[in-house]
């Protein structure tokens, strides 16, 4: 028996979805027959999900042509190679163009089998059935869906939005402590980019929060993809303010690619990113002192780093970040902060006080 705590619309023309918020969602039957029109279903795993939900999942779907694939677990599996364990079975399995894959996992599930269904004969339906507070926060709203490459994170991709998403949040009780705070760290950036009232809320229930209060976990939730599917609905395929969802990343894809991925969680990397970008943006004049300490201060409380691996030089950050897909005509563009809930996405910032924070990051 499932608990529907909010439903959330992405307002996108005939592209709109429904946001469902609640418990015990991933086992519903109603909602996957409310969204898929055809008969063959396809459930994306990996192998550490799967033991979990799968079965359940399975069960949710009587009645459909259900096929599975359970891919190995971790970003440094987010690659062509094993995507194409994905495309392999729909072709054995001759899933026709009127299939839907279901992602059941976190968000590397999420955006490849997003990927497989914006690729496989040229476009077909796929569900997000988030189970990490990170990709029920984030990854799995907007439709962003791609692989990585030695040379950079998520650079092989397209945008694919989904028929829905199901954020179950009884599926975090299964979560360790470190991808629970890497989930946090998305939610903070969702205060600090365009919402100081969420970042005070959030400062005064960050020990609620990570003591797994399901009523404030559900709040923090509903208002984080609250915000980032009203960003969508503005600017889905990130032509100018959609970019302000990815305050820190530069800095932090940097950090992830530099390390080898999966040595840095996603919100680890994001979190020291979102540290840095504070700092520059304070260097620039723009953030005040205490809104500088306040953001590293909420960082480090969730249980995440604000400083990046000692293993990453100045010269290396640069070079990596050179390689970032906001880079327009050889500019490197940031997301940056006016102050605490207003940011912005430039190009125009003094290249010394860059150089300034990542010396005084990599010391």
């Amino acid at each position: 028996m499932s608990t529907l705590n909010c439903e959330l619309k992405v307002d996108l023309g005939d592209r709109s979805y429904s946001i469902y918020i609640g418990e015990g969602l991933h086992s519903d039957a109603e909602y996957y027959r409310r969204c898929i029109k055809g008969g063959q279903v396809m459930v994306v795993t990996n192998e550490t999900i799967a033991p979990l939900y799968l079965e359940q999942t399975i069960a949710a779907l009587d009645g459909f042509d259900v096929a599975q694939v359970v891919l190995p677990d971790g970003e440094v599996y987010k690659t062509l190679d094993v995507l194409n364990a994905i495309y392999t079975v729909l072709l054995e399995k001759r899933f026709n163009r009127k299939c839907t894959l279901i992602a059941l996992g976190g968000g590397v599930v999420g955006d490849m089998a997003g990927f497989a269904a914006a690729t496989y004969q040229r476009g077909v339906a796929f569900v997000q059935v988030p189970t990490t507070l990170l990709s029920q926060v984030d990854s799995s709203v907007g439709g962003k869906t791609g692989v990585n490459h030695a040379l950079g994170k998520n650079m092989i991709g397209a945008f694919h939005q989904p028929l829905a998403v199901l954020a179950d949040t009884a599926t975090l009780k299964t979560l360790d402590d470190r991808q629970f705070s890497s989930g946090l760290a998305e939610i903070i950036k969702y205060g600090l980019i365009a919402d100081a009232d969420f970042f005070v809320w959030l400062e005064a229930h960050m020990d609620a929060l990570l003591e797994r209060d399901a009523c404030s976990l559900a709040t923090a939730i509903e208002r984080s993809c609250r915000c980032k599917a009203g960003v969508v609905a503005a600017d889905e395929k990130e032509a100018g303010q959609r970019a302000l969802l990815n305050l820190g990343h530069t800095f932090g894809h940097a950090i992830e690619t530099g390390m080898g991925y999966g040595e840095w969680l996603h919100g680890e990397a994001v979190a020291t990113g979102m540290c840095m970008a504070a700092d520059l943006s304070h260097r620039l004049g723009w953030l005040t002192t205490s809104e500088l300490e306040r953001t590293c201060q909420l960082i480090k409380r969730a249980g995440l780093p604000v400083t990046p691996p000692a293993a990453m030089s100045p010269e290396q950050f640069l070079a990596l970040m050179a390689v970032d897909k906001k880079v327009l005509g050889n500019n490197l563009r940031l997301v940056l902060l006016k102050a605490i809930g207003r940011s912005l996405v430039t190009e125009d910032f003094d290249l010394a006080k860059l150089n300034e924070t990542l010396a005084e990051y990599g010391r």
